[in-house]
């Protein structure tokens, strides 16, 4: 009869033994060494640019790593059974095709959000990678999102205004104080006659357009929205206003 110690001795022993590699077990290695090589080669020429930077490599080399990390623990561990191993690969071989497609069709998602946001939101705009474009709202008139210094400013779009131009309350997020301003600019509206004070705005950004040092005033009097007038759109690409959309471009 063996005592408790020797059954603990040797059962230490049996844990401590190093793994036999058989014949099959290398064979098993051998084929998920060929796999992970033609897996390599076939991302490399597939999508060579993304390789060619060195942060590419390194996300590759990780994944390549983890990869062969996972199926060899699986051959050296014990016996392999071919039938969970075949579903394990198959399942991670599905994973990664999704993982895949999703990284094929990204700038289609990418562009599907856009389109989502500018019929939810208007003003948001659609964005591409020269342009921008805005639906109409329901009074015919264009609405527009945009970063002035950094701050949203939603603007409503004037070609008959030769100046950009903003509300008071626009102005104070601006941090520009009009109860201290000088309001000697006189523009002529369809509603009257109305008064402005010179400003000039570091940046004004709309999607992928961007125009700087841009002349604008503050409005005398209270006004509902600001406007994006001339002194802006004349320094861009373009403009134009097709079936409702009135499309900016860089």
């Amino acid at each position: 009869m063996l005592s408790v110690g020797a059954l603990v001795k040797d059962e230490r022993w049996h844990i401590c033994e190093p793994m036999r590699m058989t014949p099959t077990r290398w064979l098993w290695l051998g084929l998920i060494g060929a796999a992970v090589l033609t897996l390599v080669a076939w991302l490399h020429d597939r999508y060579p640019d993304t390789l060619s930077s060195r942060d590419g490599q390194i996300s590759l080399v990780h994944s390549v790593l983890i990869l062969a990390f996972v199926a060899s623990s699986l051959v050296v561990r014990g016996r392999p059974n071919v039938g969970r191993v075949v579903r394990d690969a198959t399942l991670w071989i599905a994973i990664g095709g999704l993982i895949l497609i999703g990284y094929s069709f990204r700038h289609d998602a990418a562009w599907l959000g856009n389109r989502l946001l500018g019929e939810i939101n208007p003003s948001a705009g659609m964005a591409e990678a020269d342009s921008i474009r805005f639906r109409a709202s329901k009074d015919g008139h264009y609405s527009i999102d945009a970063l002035v210094d950094g701050e949203p400013v939603r603007f409503l779009v004037d070609t008959g205004a030769s100046d950009v131009v903003l509300s008071p309350a626009d102005a104070r997020r601006l941090g520009f104080s009009p109860d201290t301003m000088s309001f000697t600019k006189i523009y002529s509206t369809a509603n009257g006659t109305v008064r402005g004070a010179p400003v000039r705005l570091g940046r004004i950004q709309v999607g992928p357009i961007l125009v700087e040092d841009v002349r604008a005033s503050v409005n005398g009097a209270d006004l509902g929205r600001s406007l994006l007038g001339m002194s802006f759109l004349e320094r861009i690409g373009g403009f134009d206003v097709r079936n409702d959309t009135l499309t900016l471009y860089r």
